[in-house]
């Protein structure tokens, strides 16, 4: 299984806000540290609105290519339905070269819809955006010279898209919130599905990625193609005391507020409590606890090849995120490698 880190480039720390340069810095440290620690993947997400600066996503990665040397880079997720599909497989390319062959991209529709009127596309074309938009931009990834048409971007006949990547197919995952129609599409396509689990009991995501496994063996794809990521909040600490104790209060706060923004009720210790039980959502505590509920996550889901981490939207300073890193690092990827071996 392999881990890493998502970011949504927060500039918040609670309710003490850094500014850009140093938020932004801080970011591309704990990507450095991610891959002194030995974690296989960092990505970061696309918003686009004041709290985070990950609106350029592919830019972040950039930065953070020319710093690390072996983790993986990748949105998580890039906005596809919004953006250019020619202008997303330039940047990826452009980040592979730069990363010398190590830069992926998850894309997705978007939970947040702020980017809809922001490059003026219309909600209601939702899902027939991301599909036209998905078909182009994996024909730019099989074919040098596209020809192609569709009803939201100009045609295109026989024309190059440079530059190419290092990496001869690039990996694009396919990002899924819980409609069994991505899931389904995922499975046809044959592209790795990312997953992401925020509420809840992560095992009841079973019968979709079931459901996401069948769609891809009848469309012909070997098991070993049809790859399962999961990305969670989550958060590593010296021991369950200290991880809950530091996480809880920045996660309540996060979470009531936005409960007040989309009429949820507030987050109490009660909730909290019983989403980092073992099949609970939230992966928090010490690093056994955090390995072993992981593996847990993996049976009751038939198998998963990627956990990400969400865990810089809970009010924890820098310091904390990079010890939970070096962490994760040291403990929970060691615990792991040894378990499944046997």
């Amino acid at each position: 299984m392999e881990i890493g880190i998502d970011s949504f480039a927060s500039a918040m720390y609670g309710s003490h806000e850094l500014s850009s340069q140093l938020a932004m810095e801080q970011l591309l440290e704990r990507i450095v540290a991610s891959d002194q620690a030995g974690l296989d993947v960092f990505g970061i997400g696309e918003h686009h609105k004041k709290e985070f600066l990950d609106s350029a996503p592919a830019v972040i990665l950039a930065a953070a290519a020319s710093r690390t040397q072996n983790i993986r880079l990748t949105s998580a997720v890039t906005v596809l339905s919004t953006s250019d599909p020619v202008r997303v497989f330039q940047s990826f390319a452009t980040l592979d070269i730069i990363a010398k062959g190590r830069a992926e991209m998850v894309v997705g529709r978007g939970s947040a819809v702020e980017a809809y009127p922001l490059f003026g596309f219309n909600l209601q074309d939702y899902d027939d955006l991301f599909k036209e938009k998905l078909e182009l931009l994996l024909q730019i990834r099989k074919e040098e010279f596209v020809t192609w048409a569709g009803n939201f971007r100009p045609a295109l006949k026989d024309q190059p898209v440079y530059p190419r990547p290092v990496q001869e197919k690039i990996p694009i995952w396919l990002g899924a919130g819980g409609t069994p129609q991505s899931f389904v599409r995922a499975g046809r396509l044959g592209l790795p599905l990312m997953v992401a689990v925020i509420g809840g009991q992560t095992e009841r995501f079973r019968p979709l990625i079931d459901l996401y496994r069948k769609s891809g063996l009848e469309a012909g794809f070997r098991p070993d193609e049809l790859k399962v990521g999961l990305h969670s909040p989550g958060y590593v600490g010296e021991s369950d005391h200290a991880a809950i104790a530091e996480y809880y209060p920045g996660y309540a706060a996060l979470w009531t507020k936005l409960g007040k923004e989309r009429g949820w009720p507030p987050v109490t210790r009660q909730h909290f409590d019983h989403l980092i039980e073992p099949e609970g959502v939230l992966v928090v505590g010490g690093p056994e606890t955090v390995a072993q509920k992981l593996l847990r996550h993996s049976q009751a889901l038939g198998g998963i090849d990627r956990f990400t981490f969400q865990m810089d939207n809970a009010g924890l300073t820098h310091q904390q995120l990079v010890r939970s890193i070096e962490l994760i690092g040291a403990k929970v990827i060691p615990w792991l490698k040894e378990t499944q071996s046997h």
